[in-house]
């Protein structure tokens, strides 16, 4: 995990990220990190063309948090359940962090995902 805010690799790469997904899945407005979530879960659940209820986009917001934090070892995937969707067992409890914290620990797991996916260098 980045610890310092202030590293120049990790806000080229977010900035670069917020860009390619913003041009590919938004139309006016630069995507958020709740964006780039809900996209993750998007994925992660694997129907991407299917109609959510607004319950359902919470639940793919959070799928998208676990997957990116699995790697850190807050959660560990455990199952799909009937309908398909993904389920995760927390593993270690996040730690109490600042706001400023919770946002390089987040920004950080994304960028890592996207490094995976080969989406980012």
């Amino acid at each position: 995990m980045t610890q310092n805010s202030r590293d120049p690799q990790l806000k080229e790469r977010w900035d670069r990220l917020v860009v390619r997904l913003t041009e590919k899945f938004s139309d006016a407005e630069s995507i958020d990190v709740e964006g780039i979530l809900y996209l993750i879960g998007l994925q992660e659940y694997g129907k991407p063309h299917e109609r959510f209820k607004k319950e359902d986009n919470v639940n793919l917001i959070h799928i998208g948090i676990c997957v990116v934090l699995e790697p850190y070892g807050y959660y560990r995937f455990d199952q799909y359940d009937e309908q398909g969707w993904p389920h995760f067992e927390l593993v270690e409890a996040l730690p109490h962090l600042k706001s400023g914290e919770q946002s390089i620990l987040i920004k950080s797991a994304i960028v890592d995902y996207f490094l995976k996916q080969g989406v980012i260098s």
